[in-house]
Parts: structure tokens; C-alpha cells; sequence
């Protein structure tokens, strides 16, 4: 399963980079309203994230009827080779992620929450279905099992599009989706962060550190005892 970082903020885009495991970043305009108070337009931050990344970069529309979906759509793609259009799921969206698909543009087709959704975005040409993963779960449905029922659906049929986990809220949800299949997980750098803690990891460093220290004072009596001879 490939890791997509959930953020419109360069600074934990480029830490998931050093750490060797973002191969990819969504954003939306909430994600953009926590940043935007730094410099630059959404174009611009998108712009900047794919130079940090080499990899697919959802950047979302927010136009309501189809023929202002597909204009913004074909503008979102011109700003680099390596963006996806991000598309809601309705009426207006699924004629939108029709029409783009056709011209090549990849869409991700945004706040999926059930398997016929999912199926309509990949039947019209979606290149990434995302189903919501946490929202499901905050009113009782299982959103996991969403995931597994949409990958099962897209492979049996041998469908080109992808499953990206959405709205992934704990690092349960990161481990689950990836043994339902799931393609691929976008997070929060918070959740990518813990999925490095355990706290038997942190206490299995500070032992091998205090056992080295331990070693090394012993070696420096050692060979102090025998100078001293």
C-alpha cells in the first residue's frame, strides 16, 4: 500500500520525504485554510508540494455545475504534469469526471461513501476512488469494510482505477486498510507520526543505549586499572 501525506503544508510534505515513505499528497480547501495565512495562492502551494514530491498531487475543485467543474478541472491540470483533480461525487461531478477523463485528465473522485459512488466514478473514467474512511465510523458504519468492499469490486472487474483511504483518523485504520487491499492511504502527519511510536521501541533504545554506556565505562576502567599497574 502506497502512503499519501493529507496536508497542504510543505514542511511535513518535506519530512515524509526525508523519511522516505510519501509517495504522494492530497490537499483540500480546509487543508489549504490551515496554511493559508503564509505566502503564496493554492496554485502557488500546489506548485511548491510537487517540487517537493515526485508523485500524484490531488488538488481540489470547489465549482458546483459541470461546465464550471471541467474549466476548473483543466486549469487545476495545467499547473503541473503530476496533478490530480480532485472532483466531489453528484450529478454535476460524475458529468465533470466523464468529460476530463476523456481528455486525459486524472481525476480522484472525492467523498465516496458507498460502493455504488465508487463504482459510478470508476465506470465514468475516475483514475482514484476515495472512500471516507472516518467520517463513516463517527456515525457508526464501518468504513474499513467500505474499503475492502470497493477493492474487491474494482479487482474483480479488472478496473484501472484505485482505492485511496480518505479521512484516516489513527494508525488502526492505516494497518487495516492495508490488509483489506486498499492501493493506497492518504494521512495526517500526525498519524504518520505515530505509526513510528511504540512505546516498547522507546524502551528497547533507551536499554541498548544504557547498556553500550555501561560497556564503554567498564572498558575505561579497564584500561585505566591497567595503565595503573
Amino acid at each position: 500500500m502506497r502512503i499519501f501525506l493529507d496536508t497542504a503544508d510543505s514542511e511535513e510534505i518535506r519530512q515524509a520525504v526525508r523519511w522516505g515513505v510519501c509517495d504522494g499528497v492530497t490537499t483540500n480547501p480546509s487543508l489549504f485554510a490551515k496554511v493559508s495565512d503564509r505566502a503564496g495562492s493554492y496554485k502557488e502551494r500546489v506548485q511548491e508540494i510537487a517540487a517537493i514530491v515526485d508523485g500524484p498531487i490531488s488538488a481540489e475543485c470547489v465549482s458546483r455545475g459541470a461546465d464550471e467543474l471541467v474549466a476548473e478541472a483543466r486549469e487545476i491540470a495545467s499547473w503541473h504534469p503530476n496533478v490530480v483533480v480532485k472532483i466531489p461525487i453528484d450529478g454535476a461531478g460524475l458529468e465533470a469526471i466523464s468529460r476530463v477523463s476523456g481528455e486525459g485528465i486524472r481525476v480522484n473522485t472525492t467523498l465516496i461513501f458507498s460502493t455504488n459512488q465508487a463504482l459510478l466514478a470508476a465506470s465514468a473514467g475516475a483514475a482514484y476512488v476515495s472512500p471516507f474512511i472516518g467520517r463513516l465510523d463517527d456515525i457508526g458504519q464501518d468504513g474499513v469494510s467500505l474499503v475492502a468492499e470497493i477493492v474487491e469490486m474494482l479487482d474483480r472487474y479488472h478496473s484501472p482505477a484505485q482505492v485511496i483511504a480518505a479521512s484516516v483518523r489513527h494508525v488502526g485504520h492505516v494497518s487495516a486498510c492495508a490488509a483489506v487491499g486498499a492501493h493506497i492511504a492518504t494521512l495526517p502527519f500526525k498519524v504518520l507520526q505515530a505509526m513510528l511510536q511504540h512505546p516498547l521501541t522507546d524502551k528497547g533504545i533507551a536499554s541498548f543505549l544504557a547498556d553500550w554506556d555501561r560497556a564503554q565505562a567498564q572498558r575505561r576502567e579497564r584500561a585505566e586499572s591497567a595503565a595503573g599497574r
